[in-house]
């Protein structure tokens, strides 16, 4: 099991011990990622919840607005991948007076409305933005319908076909918005894909800020001149487990870094078409992204 197959995993055993989803469907969705049953019922007893916290999933209250201004429009895209005859898909949202431009990597559940969404906020901030889609190649992730289906298939892609696939969009990016200083954001599944990026020896980006992301094995940032900006939740102490090594792996590279940590929130704090939304740090969030932005980028 690969790290980041092995973080899906987990967070679908995390979202089952939070009481989001129930044990058959952590158990159907742990399947789909090719556990076997007894394997994805210890992974289950591991995370500390019975079968009674996890009977059905949590109401939701009404959801406050998003952070962030009202997006810009975005367009669905296509454009050349790193290889011949690929081809990749995503969400292009180009800000009126650019001060930047930024790549957007989804989470595990594939290019969303949400994600088109950030994508869209930071355009209207002032950073046209470019949401990749990395289920290009399986025919995107509406191709799926099951969005437990596209974590499976998100876990079963190498880390280098990531790696390129990422460097490719980054080239549209600098067609698109020529002369730009270029950003990355992404969040929980994407956040660790931001820091894949860095660790890819890819030297374009002048600024990156992985959302809660996982760090990956052996990261090594000495390729990359970025400033990083990551962002945890206090809750989430699965991904905080790699915190203090990102914090060396930075300090070893000699970048410019700031690690930020949100009191009070749990994993995904960020998303607003999710339970564990909180509007009030996530406003916070977006404010410092801008910030940072604002700041390695304009």
């Amino acid at each position: 099991m690969t790290p980041f197959h092995r973080y899906l995993a987990e967070e679908i055993a995390v979202d089952y011990a939070d009481g989001l989803i129930p044990r058959r469907e952590a158990l159907r969705r742990l399947a789909l990622l090719g556990l076997a049953l007894p394997a994805a019922s210890a992974l289950l007893a591991a995370c500390g919840a019975g079968e009674e916290s996890a009977a059905g999933s949590v109401a939701r209250s009404p959801v406050p607005a998003p952070a962030g201004p009202p997006p810009s429009a975005t367009e669905a895209i296509t454009f050349p991948g790193p290889e011949k005859g690929v081809t990749l898909q995503g969400a292009w949202a180009a800000a009126p007076d650019p001060r930047g431009a930024v790549l957007v990597i989804h989470e595990n559940r594939g290019l969303t409305d949400h994600i088109r969404s950030v994508a869209g906020r930071l355009a209207a901030s002032g950073y046209s933005a470019l949401a990749l889609d990395l289920l290009s190649r399986e025919g995107g992730t509406g191709s799926f319908g099951d969005p437990a289906r596209v974590t499976a298939a998100l876990s079963g892609i190498s880390e280098a076909r990531f790696s390129a696939d990422m460097k490719a969009a980054l080239d549209e990016l600098e067609r698109r918005a020529p002369g730009e200083r270029l950003g990355a954001v992404g969040f929980c599944f994407g956040g660790g894909m931001v820091w894949l990026l860095l660790s890819s020896g890819e030297p374009r980006l002048s600024a990156a800020v992985p959302f809660y992301g996982p760090l990956p094995e052996n990261a090594d940032f000495s390729g990359s001149r970025a400033a990083v900006l990551a962002i945890y939740a206090e809750q989430d102490k699965r991904v905080n487990a790699t915190r203090d090594r990102a914090k060396a792996s930075l300090e070893k590279a000699g970048l410019e870094y700031e690690i930020i940590t949100f009191p009070g929130v749990n994993h995904a704090f960020f998303n607003d078409t999710g339970q564990r939304y909180d509007a009030d740090a996530a406003a916070q969030a977006y404010q410092r992204v801008l910030g940072w932005f604002g700041h390695h980028l304009a």
